[in-house]
């Protein structure tokens, strides 16, 4: 008699390290991992590369970042190609909690301890300020791939499911503080699947009243 075994649903996740909200998402879908048979599958995308044509009309606190609103984003994208996908969720784990728990903000110091963290080269930290950076093309395909499963009027993160067809049902979001734990998480991705999944369903919205929260992390 032959063993079945079921494979986990993919859930495919556009992140870019530098955005809070994108964190607070991942460590939100990462608890719904222990609850729900699902496999997170890492990808990048890029706030800059999204804003870069209306860079004068970003929220203040993105136009801030400068120049190293690419460090991070870039150093994951050379890590993924030089060592492939399986260094982006352990790597992105280390650069957030860095970057956004422990207020590192996006420095190369972070990015530093974060490569050694993971055990990857340290070396790599030289393509987060990199002219011409060498995995540009990469960056720019698979943050592409993301933005067209959703549309330009949104950010990070991107989150892809199979659909009850096959057809991927893909969404942004959801945007959520602090991130959900245990059954809550649960709770949150069952309602968010069965919202995504209507034919027509766009939007669900309030006003932000404050930031994201770290302190269950």
């Amino acid at each position: 008699m032959s063993e079945q075994t079921s494979a986990r649903t993919p859930v495919d996740f556009w992140f870019d390290p530098l955005c809070a909200w994108a964190w607070m998402t991942s460590r939100w879908v990462l608890e719904v991992e222990k609850v729900r048979d699902i496999e997170i599958r890492w990808h990048v995308m890029s706030l800059a590369v999204l804003n870069e044509s209306k860079m004068d009309q970003a929220p203040a606190t993105l136009r801030e970042t400068g120049a190293s609103m690419w460090y991070p984003v870039r150093v994951v994208t050379a890590a993924w190609q030089k060592h492939g996908s399986g260094v982006l969720g352990p790597l992105y784990t280390a650069l957030g909690t860095r970057i956004h728990n422990e207020g590192m903000g996006l420095t190369k110091e972070a990015i530093s301890g974060a490569l050694d963290e993971v055990c990857l080269p340290a070396d790599l930290v030289d393509y987060a300020d990199q002219e011409n950076f060498e995995f540009e093309a990469e960056l720019r395909a698979s943050h592409k791939e993301g933005i067209d499963k959703v549309g330009e009027e949104v950010g990070t993160p991107v989150i892809a499911v199979p659909g009850a067809d096959g057809e991927q049902l893909a969404f942004f979001g959801p945007v959520v503080t602090p991130a959900p734990m245990g059954e809550e998480a649960a709770k949150l991705w069952d309602g968010t699947l069965l919202v995504a999944s209507l034919p027509g369903f766009y939007e669900l919205k309030r006003t932000r009243t404050k930031g994201p929260d770290f302190s269950n992390l």
